[in-house]
Protein backbone atom coordinates (compact mmCIF):
# COMPACT_ATOMS: atom_id res chain seq x y z
CA UNK A 1 0.00 0.00 0.00
CA UNK A 2 1.27 3.37 -0.89
CA UNK A 3 0.64 6.76 0.47
CA UNK A 4 -1.45 7.46 -2.19
CA UNK A 5 -3.91 4.83 -1.15
CA UNK A 6 -4.16 5.28 2.26
CA UNK A 7 -4.86 9.01 1.99
CA UNK A 8 -7.87 7.96 -0.75
CA UNK A 9 -8.99 5.10 1.76
CA UNK A 10 -8.74 7.83 4.69
CA UNK A 11 -11.10 10.41 2.50
CA UNK A 12 -13.40 7.51 0.85
CA UNK A 13 -14.17 6.10 4.69
CA UNK A 14 -14.85 9.50 6.15
CA UNK A 15 -17.17 10.25 3.19
CA UNK A 16 -18.86 6.44 4.39
CA UNK A 17 -18.80 7.38 7.55
CA UNK A 18 -20.61 10.72 7.02
CA UNK A 19 -23.19 8.54 4.91
CA UNK A 20 -24.20 6.37 7.77
CA UNK A 21 -24.30 9.18 10.29
CA UNK A 22 -27.14 11.02 7.59
CA UNK A 23 -28.79 7.64 7.27
CA UNK A 24 -29.02 7.06 11.39
CA UNK A 25 -30.82 10.46 11.73
CA UNK A 26 -33.16 9.95 8.94
CA UNK A 27 -33.96 6.21 10.36
CA UNK A 28 -35.40 8.26 13.46
CA UNK A 29 -38.31 10.04 11.01
CA UNK A 30 -40.00 12.43 13.10
CA UNK A 31 -38.34 11.76 16.38
CA UNK A 32 -38.18 9.86 19.43
CA UNK A 33 -41.45 12.44 20.54
CA UNK A 34 -43.16 11.79 17.72
CA UNK A 35 -42.38 7.30 18.37
CA UNK A 36 -43.47 8.02 21.65
CA UNK A 37 -46.91 8.56 20.80
CA UNK A 38 -47.27 5.89 17.99
CA UNK A 39 -45.86 3.38 21.09
CA UNK A 40 -48.77 4.56 22.91
CA UNK A 41 -51.27 3.51 20.98
CA UNK A 42 -49.93 0.18 20.17
CA UNK A 43 -48.54 0.78 17.20
CA UNK A 44 -45.19 -0.25 15.00
CA UNK A 45 -42.56 2.37 13.66
CA UNK A 46 -42.62 1.90 9.81
CA UNK A 47 -39.15 0.33 9.83
CA UNK A 48 -40.64 -2.05 12.54
CA UNK A 49 -43.39 -2.88 10.75
CA UNK A 50 -41.14 -3.33 7.72
CA UNK A 51 -38.10 -5.41 9.50
CA UNK A 52 -40.83 -7.83 11.13
CA UNK A 53 -42.30 -8.32 8.07
CA UNK A 54 -39.34 -9.24 5.79
CA UNK A 55 -37.78 -12.22 6.08
CA UNK A 56 -35.44 -12.88 8.88
CA UNK A 57 -31.71 -12.31 8.31
CA UNK A 58 -32.92 -11.13 4.15
CA UNK A 59 -30.98 -8.22 2.08
CA UNK A 60 -33.67 -5.10 2.53
CA UNK A 61 -32.49 -2.56 -0.51
CA UNK A 62 -34.25 0.79 0.44
CA UNK A 63 -35.36 3.24 -2.33
CA UNK A 64 -35.24 7.15 -1.38
CA UNK A 65 -33.63 7.09 1.67
CA UNK A 66 -32.78 10.75 1.41
CA UNK A 67 -35.63 11.96 -0.55
CA UNK A 68 -36.66 15.40 0.62
CA UNK A 69 -33.42 15.97 2.46
CA UNK A 70 -32.91 19.56 3.28
CA UNK A 71 -35.92 20.32 2.09
CA UNK A 72 -39.39 22.01 3.30
CA UNK A 73 -37.10 23.40 6.34
CA UNK A 74 -40.21 26.17 6.61
CA UNK A 75 -42.31 23.06 7.36
CA UNK A 76 -40.35 21.79 9.84
CA UNK A 77 -38.96 19.12 7.73
CA UNK A 78 -39.74 15.67 6.31
CA UNK A 79 -37.20 13.27 6.47
CA UNK A 80 -37.30 10.51 3.53
CA UNK A 81 -40.37 11.82 2.61
CA UNK A 82 -42.39 10.96 5.01
CA UNK A 83 -42.89 7.16 3.47
CA UNK A 84 -40.44 4.35 3.47
CA UNK A 85 -39.79 2.21 0.45
CA UNK A 86 -37.94 -0.77 -1.03
CA UNK A 87 -37.38 -4.22 -2.14
CA UNK A 88 -37.58 -6.44 0.20
CA UNK A 89 -38.68 -10.75 0.70
CA UNK A 90 -41.63 -11.81 2.42
CA UNK A 91 -42.42 -15.17 2.47
CA UNK A 92 -39.20 -15.65 0.00
CA UNK A 93 -40.85 -14.00 -2.42
CA UNK A 94 -38.91 -10.68 -3.43
CA UNK A 95 -41.19 -7.29 -3.40
CA UNK A 96 -41.59 -3.93 -3.46
CA UNK A 97 -42.64 -2.69 0.11
CA UNK A 98 -44.33 1.03 1.03
CA UNK A 99 -44.86 2.31 4.78
CA UNK A 100 -46.02 5.28 5.31
CA UNK A 101 -43.93 6.88 8.68
CA UNK A 102 -46.58 8.84 10.85
CA UNK A 103 -44.16 10.63 13.11
CA UNK A 104 -43.51 12.44 10.23
CA UNK A 105 -46.44 15.20 9.94
CA UNK A 106 -48.76 12.47 10.62
CA UNK A 107 -47.63 10.71 7.51
CA UNK A 108 -48.75 13.33 5.46
CA UNK A 109 -48.07 13.48 1.64
CA UNK A 110 -45.39 16.07 0.60
CA UNK A 111 -44.49 16.44 -3.50
CA UNK A 112 -41.54 14.47 -2.59
CA UNK A 113 -43.80 11.96 -0.55
CA UNK A 114 -46.03 11.58 -3.94
CA UNK A 115 -42.90 11.22 -6.34
CA UNK A 116 -41.27 8.69 -4.15
CA UNK A 117 -44.45 6.39 -3.89
CA UNK A 118 -44.52 7.04 -8.14
CA UNK A 119 -40.99 5.76 -8.48
CA UNK A 120 -41.73 2.67 -6.22
CA UNK A 121 -44.48 1.89 -8.22
CA UNK A 122 -42.11 2.39 -11.48
CA UNK A 123 -39.88 -0.21 -10.26
CA UNK A 124 -42.69 -2.71 -8.57
CA UNK A 125 -44.48 -2.35 -12.31
CA UNK A 126 -40.99 -2.60 -14.54
CA UNK A 127 -40.39 -5.78 -12.77
CA UNK A 128 -43.53 -7.17 -11.86
CA UNK A 129 -42.59 -7.20 -8.07
CA UNK A 130 -45.99 -7.69 -6.29
CA UNK A 131 -45.89 -4.44 -3.87
CA UNK A 132 -47.56 -4.37 0.00
CA UNK A 133 -48.66 -1.20 1.05
CA UNK A 134 -48.59 -0.34 5.25
CA UNK A 135 -50.95 2.20 5.46
CA UNK A 136 -50.34 5.34 7.88
CA UNK A 137 -50.94 8.63 6.43
CA UNK A 138 -53.25 11.86 7.55
CA UNK A 139 -53.57 12.29 3.65
CA UNK A 140 -52.25 15.16 1.58
CA UNK A 141 -50.57 18.27 3.36
CA UNK A 142 -52.99 20.46 2.97
CA UNK A 143 -50.58 23.92 2.72
CA UNK A 144 -49.08 22.41 -0.17
CA UNK A 145 -51.91 20.86 -2.08
CA UNK A 146 -51.50 22.91 -5.42
CA UNK A 147 -47.71 21.20 -5.45
CA UNK A 148 -49.22 17.28 -4.99
CA UNK A 149 -52.74 17.42 -5.88
CA UNK A 150 -53.81 17.78 -9.69
CA UNK A 151 -51.14 17.15 -11.95
CA UNK A 152 -49.89 14.48 -13.94
CA UNK A 153 -47.26 13.21 -11.87
CA UNK A 154 -48.77 14.05 -8.40
CA UNK A 155 -51.21 11.98 -5.86
CA UNK A 156 -53.40 10.72 -8.37
CA UNK A 157 -51.06 8.88 -10.69
CA UNK A 158 -50.59 6.36 -7.63
CA UNK A 159 -54.21 5.24 -8.09
CA UNK A 160 -54.05 5.16 -12.21
CA UNK A 161 -51.10 2.99 -11.18
CA UNK A 162 -52.77 0.22 -8.81
CA UNK A 163 -55.47 0.23 -11.59
CA UNK A 164 -52.58 -0.64 -14.49
CA UNK A 165 -50.87 -3.13 -12.44
CA UNK A 166 -53.81 -5.05 -11.26
CA UNK A 167 -55.29 -5.22 -14.59
CA UNK A 168 -51.73 -6.73 -15.14
CA UNK A 169 -51.56 -9.59 -12.66
CA UNK A 170 -49.03 -7.58 -10.15
CA UNK A 171 -50.32 -8.44 -7.02
CA UNK A 172 -50.69 -5.66 -4.39
CA UNK A 173 -51.71 -6.12 -0.97
CA UNK A 174 -52.97 -3.12 1.48
CA UNK A 175 -52.88 -3.36 5.30
CA UNK A 176 -54.39 -0.27 7.17
CA UNK A 177 -52.73 0.22 10.13
CA UNK A 178 -53.71 3.87 11.18
CA UNK A 179 -55.06 6.76 9.05
CA UNK A 180 -56.17 6.57 5.59
CA UNK A 181 -58.26 9.73 4.58
CA UNK A 182 -59.69 11.58 1.78
CA UNK A 183 -58.06 10.66 -1.28
CA UNK A 184 -55.83 8.62 -0.13
CA UNK A 185 -58.37 5.74 1.13
CA UNK A 186 -58.11 4.54 -2.94
CA UNK A 187 -54.86 3.35 -2.65
CA UNK A 188 -55.61 0.25 -0.50
CA UNK A 189 -59.18 -0.34 -1.65
CA UNK A 190 -57.67 -0.50 -5.14
CA UNK A 191 -55.18 -2.65 -4.38
CA UNK A 192 -56.37 -6.52 -4.75
CA UNK A 193 -56.61 -7.29 -1.01
CA UNK A 194 -56.98 -4.99 1.88
CA UNK A 195 -56.93 -5.66 6.02
CA UNK A 196 -57.04 -3.59 8.71
CA UNK A 197 -55.78 -3.18 12.52
CA UNK A 198 -58.57 -2.91 14.71
CA UNK A 199 -58.93 0.78 17.02
CA UNK A 200 -55.73 1.56 15.12
CA UNK A 201 -56.76 1.46 11.90
CA UNK A 202 -59.51 3.56 9.97
CA UNK A 203 -60.41 4.45 6.15
CA UNK A 204 -62.72 6.99 4.97
CA UNK A 205 -62.88 9.61 2.16
CA UNK A 206 -64.17 12.31 5.16
CA UNK A 207 -63.31 12.14 9.08
CA UNK A 208 -65.66 12.90 11.31
CA UNK A 209 -64.97 16.78 11.70
CA UNK A 210 -65.59 17.00 7.79
CA UNK A 211 -68.64 15.47 7.69
CA UNK A 212 -70.22 17.78 10.74
CA UNK A 213 -69.08 20.57 8.66
CA UNK A 214 -70.55 18.93 5.63
CA UNK A 215 -73.75 17.67 6.59
CA UNK A 216 -74.34 17.94 10.01
CA UNK A 217 -73.89 14.48 11.30
CA UNK A 218 -71.96 13.45 14.56
CA UNK A 219 -70.51 10.96 14.29
CA UNK A 220 -66.62 9.35 15.26
CA UNK A 221 -64.19 8.55 13.42
CA UNK A 222 -64.03 4.68 14.64
CA UNK A 223 -67.74 4.02 13.94
CA UNK A 224 -67.23 6.04 10.67
CA UNK A 225 -64.70 4.01 8.93
CA UNK A 226 -63.11 1.91 12.12
CA UNK A 227 -62.66 -2.02 11.42
CA UNK A 228 -65.87 -3.24 12.42
CA UNK A 229 -67.68 -0.77 10.16
CA UNK A 230 -65.80 -1.96 7.27
CA UNK A 231 -65.19 -5.70 7.77
CA UNK A 232 -68.92 -6.33 9.30
CA UNK A 233 -70.83 -3.69 7.60
CA UNK A 234 -69.48 -2.28 4.67
CA UNK A 235 -67.28 -4.70 2.87
CA UNK A 236 -65.09 -2.56 2.31
CA UNK A 237 -61.71 -4.43 4.04
CA UNK A 238 -61.69 -8.18 3.70
CA UNK A 239 -59.48 -9.32 6.77
CA UNK A 240 -59.49 -7.33 10.29
CA UNK A 241 -56.92 -8.11 12.56
CA UNK A 242 -56.26 -7.19 16.76
CA UNK A 243 -52.64 -5.46 16.10
CA UNK A 244 -50.09 -4.94 14.03
CA UNK A 245 -48.23 -8.19 14.32
CA UNK A 246 -51.50 -10.32 13.54
CA UNK A 247 -51.52 -7.79 10.49
CA UNK A 248 -48.19 -8.60 8.91
CA UNK A 249 -48.64 -12.21 9.85
CA UNK A 250 -51.88 -12.24 7.44
CA UNK A 251 -49.49 -10.88 4.71
CA UNK A 252 -46.90 -13.48 5.00
CA UNK A 253 -48.94 -16.20 4.47
CA UNK A 254 -50.86 -14.74 1.84
CA UNK A 255 -47.46 -13.77 0.31
CA UNK A 256 -46.04 -17.47 1.01
CA UNK A 257 -48.98 -19.08 -1.30
CA UNK A 258 -48.19 -16.97 -4.72
CA UNK A 259 -47.62 -18.77 -7.63
CA UNK A 260 -43.79 -18.53 -8.85
CA UNK A 261 -43.05 -15.05 -10.88
CA UNK A 262 -42.41 -15.50 -14.71
CA UNK A 263 -38.90 -15.91 -15.71
CA UNK A 264 -36.87 -13.74 -18.12
CA UNK A 265 -33.84 -16.18 -18.70
CA UNK A 266 -30.97 -14.17 -17.39
CA UNK A 267 -27.80 -15.91 -17.02
CA UNK A 268 -26.62 -17.29 -13.56
CA UNK A 269 -24.53 -19.49 -12.25
CA UNK A 270 -23.44 -19.90 -8.81
CA UNK A 271 -21.90 -16.66 -7.62
CA UNK A 272 -17.93 -15.94 -6.25
CA UNK A 273 -16.55 -13.59 -4.23
CA UNK A 274 -14.15 -11.18 -6.42
CA UNK A 275 -10.64 -12.80 -5.99
CA UNK A 276 -9.35 -8.98 -5.45
CA UNK A 277 -10.60 -7.41 -1.99
CA UNK A 278 -13.57 -5.19 -2.89
CA UNK A 279 -12.12 -3.03 0.37
CA UNK A 280 -9.80 -1.75 -2.05
CA UNK A 281 -11.87 0.40 -3.42
CA UNK A 282 -11.40 2.71 -0.33
CA UNK A 283 -7.80 3.13 -1.37
CA UNK A 284 -8.27 3.13 -5.36
CA UNK A 285 -11.12 6.08 -5.86
CA UNK A 286 -8.98 9.52 -5.39
CA UNK A 287 -10.25 11.55 -2.69
CA UNK A 288 -10.10 13.78 -5.74
CA UNK A 289 -13.22 14.04 -8.28
CA UNK A 290 -10.01 15.19 -10.97
CA UNK A 291 -7.35 13.31 -10.12
CA UNK A 292 -7.26 9.97 -13.04
CA UNK A 293 -7.33 6.21 -11.44
CA UNK A 294 -7.70 2.78 -13.44
CA UNK A 295 -11.28 2.07 -14.21
CA UNK A 296 -10.37 -1.64 -14.61
CA UNK A 297 -9.33 -1.90 -10.46
CA UNK A 298 -12.71 -0.73 -9.71
CA UNK A 299 -14.05 -3.33 -11.88
CA UNK A 300 -11.82 -6.41 -10.99
CA UNK A 301 -13.12 -5.64 -7.22
CA UNK A 302 -17.10 -5.52 -8.02
CA UNK A 303 -17.32 -8.84 -10.86
CA UNK A 304 -17.03 -12.47 -9.34
CA UNK A 305 -13.45 -14.12 -9.01
CA UNK A 306 -12.28 -10.20 -10.51
CA UNK A 307 -12.74 -12.02 -14.16
CA UNK A 308 -14.03 -9.85 -17.03
CA UNK A 309 -13.33 -9.93 -20.70
CA UNK A 310 -13.26 -6.76 -22.28
CA UNK A 311 -14.34 -6.02 -25.62
CA UNK A 312 -12.31 -3.87 -28.18
CA UNK A 313 -9.46 -2.93 -25.51
CA UNK A 314 -7.19 -1.00 -27.45
CA UNK A 315 -9.77 0.60 -29.02
CA UNK A 316 -11.77 3.56 -28.11
CA UNK A 317 -10.31 3.58 -24.87
CA UNK A 318 -11.85 6.09 -22.82
CA UNK A 319 -14.93 3.47 -22.11
CA UNK A 320 -13.98 0.50 -21.11
CA UNK A 321 -16.63 -2.13 -22.35
CA UNK A 322 -16.93 -6.30 -21.33
CA UNK A 323 -18.83 -9.04 -19.65
CA UNK A 324 -18.53 -10.69 -16.52
CA UNK A 325 -20.65 -11.91 -13.47
CA UNK A 326 -22.14 -9.90 -10.21
CA UNK A 327 -23.45 -12.67 -7.57
CA UNK A 328 -23.28 -15.25 -10.63
CA UNK A 329 -25.28 -12.79 -12.66
CA UNK A 330 -24.23 -12.50 -16.72
CA UNK A 331 -23.96 -8.84 -16.84
CA UNK A 332 -22.48 -6.26 -19.95
CA UNK A 333 -20.50 -3.66 -18.23
CA UNK A 334 -19.53 -0.38 -19.57
CA UNK A 335 -18.12 2.14 -17.49
CA UNK A 336 -15.51 5.21 -17.82
CA UNK A 337 -12.01 5.23 -18.00
CA UNK A 338 -10.76 7.69 -15.78
CA UNK A 339 -6.92 7.43 -16.55
CA UNK A 340 -5.61 9.18 -19.65
CA UNK A 341 -5.06 6.65 -22.20
CA UNK A 342 -3.83 7.19 -25.86
CA UNK A 343 -6.02 6.43 -28.68
CA UNK A 344 -5.65 4.37 -31.98
CA UNK A 345 -3.63 7.21 -33.53
CA UNK A 346 -1.21 7.74 -30.88
CA UNK A 347 -3.20 10.65 -29.50
CA UNK A 348 -3.50 11.31 -25.74
CA UNK A 349 -6.88 11.24 -24.48
CA UNK A 350 -8.41 13.08 -21.27
CA UNK A 351 -9.73 10.27 -18.97
CA UNK A 352 -13.62 10.00 -18.14
CA UNK A 353 -14.28 12.10 -21.33
CA UNK A 354 -16.35 10.22 -24.15
CA UNK A 355 -14.48 10.21 -27.79
CA UNK A 356 -15.91 9.48 -31.23
CA UNK A 357 -14.46 5.83 -30.97
CA UNK A 358 -14.91 5.27 -27.61
CA UNK A 359 -19.02 6.27 -28.54
CA UNK A 360 -18.94 3.92 -31.40
CA UNK A 361 -17.60 0.55 -29.21
CA UNK A 362 -19.49 1.68 -26.46
CA UNK A 363 -22.90 1.73 -29.16
CA UNK A 364 -21.97 -1.91 -30.91
CA UNK A 365 -21.03 -3.10 -27.26
CA UNK A 366 -24.98 -1.87 -25.96
CA UNK A 367 -26.35 -3.66 -29.44
CA UNK A 368 -24.45 -7.01 -28.48
CA UNK A 369 -25.64 -6.97 -25.28
CA UNK A 370 -29.26 -6.86 -26.51
CA UNK A 371 -29.01 -9.53 -28.86
CA UNK A 372 -27.48 -11.85 -26.23
CA UNK A 373 -30.09 -11.09 -23.47
CA UNK A 374 -27.75 -9.57 -20.94
CA UNK A 375 -27.95 -7.03 -18.76
CA UNK A 376 -26.03 -3.58 -18.75
CA UNK A 377 -24.38 -2.22 -15.71
CA UNK A 378 -23.43 1.76 -16.43
CA UNK A 379 -20.28 3.30 -14.01
CA UNK A 380 -20.13 6.83 -14.15
CA UNK A 381 -17.32 8.97 -14.01
CA UNK A 382 -17.64 11.28 -16.69
CA UNK A 383 -17.16 14.76 -17.55
CA UNK A 384 -18.52 14.61 -21.47
CA UNK A 385 -17.85 14.08 -24.92
CA UNK A 386 -15.04 15.81 -26.07
CA UNK A 387 -15.11 19.55 -27.62
CA UNK A 388 -13.36 21.44 -30.47
CA UNK A 389 -13.00 21.65 -33.93
CA UNK A 390 -10.98 18.33 -34.32
CA UNK A 391 -13.93 16.57 -32.57
CA UNK A 392 -16.54 18.43 -33.91
CA UNK A 393 -15.22 17.49 -37.39
CA UNK A 394 -14.82 13.77 -36.82
CA UNK A 395 -18.54 13.94 -35.78
CA UNK A 396 -18.63 13.44 -32.51
CA UNK A 397 -22.22 14.59 -32.40
CA UNK A 398 -23.47 12.13 -34.70
CA UNK A 399 -21.19 8.66 -32.64
CA UNK A 400 -22.88 10.79 -29.30
CA UNK A 401 -26.32 10.34 -31.09
CA UNK A 402 -25.42 6.78 -31.77
CA UNK A 403 -24.66 5.92 -28.27
CA UNK A 404 -27.61 7.41 -26.95
CA UNK A 405 -29.42 6.05 -29.40
CA UNK A 406 -28.17 2.29 -28.51
CA UNK A 407 -28.78 2.51 -24.72
CA UNK A 408 -32.19 4.30 -24.88
CA UNK A 409 -33.91 1.36 -27.13
CA UNK A 410 -32.18 -1.33 -24.59
CA UNK A 411 -34.60 -3.72 -23.96
CA UNK A 412 -32.53 -5.47 -21.65
CA UNK A 413 -32.36 -3.80 -17.73
CA UNK A 414 -29.83 -1.47 -17.34
CA UNK A 415 -28.79 -0.62 -14.17
CA UNK A 416 -26.11 2.70 -12.93
CA UNK A 417 -23.57 3.37 -10.50
CA UNK A 418 -22.79 6.84 -10.24
CA UNK A 419 -18.89 6.73 -8.91
CA UNK A 420 -17.64 9.74 -9.36
CA UNK A 421 -18.79 12.70 -12.07
CA UNK A 422 -21.48 12.69 -13.79
CA UNK A 423 -21.97 15.52 -16.01
CA UNK A 424 -23.42 16.94 -19.17
CA UNK A 425 -24.56 14.61 -21.74
CA UNK A 426 -22.14 12.13 -20.57
CA UNK A 427 -24.89 11.90 -17.59
CA UNK A 428 -27.20 10.97 -20.80
CA UNK A 429 -25.33 9.00 -22.42
CA UNK A 430 -24.30 6.60 -19.10
CA UNK A 431 -27.98 5.87 -19.17
CA UNK A 432 -28.85 8.60 -16.21
CA UNK A 433 -32.39 8.83 -14.47
CA UNK A 434 -33.61 10.26 -17.94
CA UNK A 435 -32.86 6.89 -19.94
CA UNK A 436 -35.14 4.61 -17.23
CA UNK A 437 -32.36 2.41 -15.56
CA UNK A 438 -34.24 -0.19 -13.61
CA UNK A 439 -31.77 1.33 -10.37
CA UNK A 440 -29.92 4.25 -10.33
CA UNK A 441 -27.06 4.22 -7.37
CA UNK A 442 -24.72 6.90 -6.44
CA UNK A 443 -21.58 6.14 -4.18
CA UNK A 444 -20.85 9.31 -1.80
CA UNK A 445 -17.90 10.50 -3.85
CA UNK A 446 -20.82 11.32 -6.81
CA UNK A 447 -21.12 14.54 -8.29
CA UNK A 448 -24.06 15.29 -10.63
CA UNK A 449 -23.92 18.51 -12.63
CA UNK A 450 -24.49 19.70 -16.09
CA UNK A 451 -20.68 20.90 -15.89
CA UNK A 452 -17.87 21.05 -13.36
CA UNK A 453 -17.84 23.34 -10.67
CA UNK A 454 -15.14 25.48 -11.75
CA UNK A 455 -16.23 25.77 -15.14
CA UNK A 456 -19.72 26.66 -14.46
CA UNK A 457 -19.01 29.40 -11.81
CA UNK A 458 -16.89 31.26 -14.29
CA UNK A 459 -19.65 31.32 -16.84
CA UNK A 460 -22.64 32.13 -14.03
CA UNK A 461 -20.12 34.36 -12.71
CA UNK A 462 -19.33 36.35 -16.28
CA UNK A 463 -23.88 36.41 -16.56
CA UNK A 464 -23.57 37.97 -13.31
CA UNK A 465 -21.10 41.03 -13.40
CA UNK A 466 -22.52 41.59 -16.82
CA UNK A 467 -25.52 41.89 -15.18
CA UNK A 468 -24.25 44.46 -12.46
CA UNK A 469 -22.00 46.72 -15.14
CA UNK A 470 -25.63 46.90 -16.99
CA UNK A 471 -26.83 48.49 -13.83
CA UNK A 472 -23.73 50.67 -13.40
CA UNK A 473 -21.97 48.57 -10.70
CA UNK A 474 -18.16 48.85 -10.33
CA UNK A 475 -16.74 45.25 -9.81
CA UNK A 476 -13.78 45.67 -7.95
CA UNK A 477 -10.93 42.99 -7.38
CA UNK A 478 -12.27 41.53 -4.07
CA UNK A 479 -15.92 42.02 -4.89
CA UNK A 480 -15.20 39.79 -8.45
CA UNK A 481 -13.33 37.19 -5.80
CA UNK A 482 -16.69 37.26 -3.43
CA UNK A 483 -18.93 36.70 -6.20
CA UNK A 484 -17.00 33.69 -7.67
CA UNK A 485 -16.86 31.81 -3.85
CA UNK A 486 -20.41 32.24 -3.12
CA UNK A 487 -21.51 30.99 -7.28
CA UNK A 488 -18.61 28.18 -6.59
CA UNK A 489 -20.53 26.93 -3.19
CA UNK A 490 -23.80 27.28 -4.00
CA UNK A 491 -22.77 25.55 -7.53
CA UNK A 492 -21.38 22.65 -5.37
CA UNK A 493 -23.99 22.24 -3.01
CA UNK A 494 -25.99 21.29 -5.99
CA UNK A 495 -23.66 19.17 -7.04
CA UNK A 496 -23.51 16.58 -4.05
CA UNK A 497 -24.96 12.91 -4.19
CA UNK A 498 -27.35 13.81 -1.23
CA UNK A 499 -29.03 17.36 -3.36
CA UNK A 500 -29.30 14.39 -6.19
CA UNK A 501 -30.68 11.65 -3.55
CA UNK A 502 -33.15 14.49 -2.08
CA UNK A 503 -35.07 14.96 -5.19
CA UNK A 504 -34.79 11.40 -6.21
CA UNK A 505 -32.58 11.72 -9.26
CA UNK A 506 -30.65 8.55 -8.11
CA UNK A 507 -32.69 5.80 -6.31
CA UNK A 508 -30.22 6.26 -3.06
CA UNK A 509 -26.37 6.91 -1.99
CA UNK A 510 -24.48 3.66 -0.95
CA UNK A 511 -21.27 2.74 0.61
CA UNK A 512 -19.48 1.11 -2.23
CA UNK A 513 -19.01 -2.08 -0.72
CA UNK A 514 -23.01 -2.46 -1.32
CA UNK A 515 -23.05 -2.54 -5.03
CA UNK A 516 -22.45 -5.92 -5.74
CA UNK A 517 -25.84 -6.50 -3.58
CA UNK A 518 -27.39 -3.77 -5.10
CA UNK A 519 -26.89 -5.29 -8.15
CA UNK A 520 -27.93 -8.62 -7.83
CA UNK A 521 -31.14 -7.64 -6.02
CA UNK A 522 -31.84 -5.41 -9.27
CA UNK A 523 -31.56 -8.20 -11.55
CA UNK A 524 -33.42 -10.65 -9.89
CA UNK A 525 -36.29 -8.57 -9.61
CA UNK A 526 -35.73 -7.89 -13.60
CA UNK A 527 -35.76 -11.34 -13.92
CA UNK A 528 -39.52 -12.01 -13.04
CA UNK A 529 -40.67 -9.35 -16.42
CA UNK A 530 -39.91 -11.22 -19.51
CA UNK A 531 -38.78 -9.20 -22.21
CA UNK A 532 -41.47 -8.37 -24.72
CA UNK A 533 -40.18 -6.15 -26.92
CA UNK A 534 -37.82 -6.61 -29.69
CA UNK A 535 -34.51 -4.05 -30.21
CA UNK A 536 -34.30 -1.67 -32.90
CA UNK A 537 -32.72 1.72 -32.93
CA UNK A 538 -34.56 3.18 -35.56
CA UNK A 539 -33.24 6.00 -37.57
CA UNK A 540 -29.27 6.08 -36.83
CA UNK A 541 -26.43 7.59 -38.67
CA UNK A 542 -23.58 4.99 -39.60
Amino acid sequence: MNIEFNKNEDANKQLVYELKTRLQKIYAGGGEKNAAKQKEKGKLLARERIAYLTDEGSEWLEVGAFAADGMYAEQGGCPSAGVVCGIGYVSGRQCMIVANDATVKAGAWFPMTAKKNLRAQEIAMENRLPVIYLVDSAGVFLPMQDEIFPDKEHFGRMFRNNALMSADGIVQISAIMGSCVAGGAYLPIMSDEAMIVEGTGSVFLAGSYLVKSAIGEDIDNETLGGATTHCEISGVTDYKHPNDQACLDSIKKIMSMLGAPLNAGFDRVKAVPPKKSIDDLYGILPDNREKPYEMREVIERLVDDSEFEEYKKLYGQSIICGLARVEGWAVGIVANQRKVVKSKNGEMQFGGVIYSDSADKASRFIMNCNQKKIPLIFLQDVTGFMVGSRSEQGGIIKDGAKMVNAMANSVVPKFTIVIGNSYGAGNYAMCGKAYDPRLIYAWPSAKIAVMGGAQAAKVLLQIQEATLKAKGEIITPEKEAELLKEITDRYNRQTTPYYAASRLWVDGIINPIETRKVISMGIEAANQSPIKKAFNVGVIQT
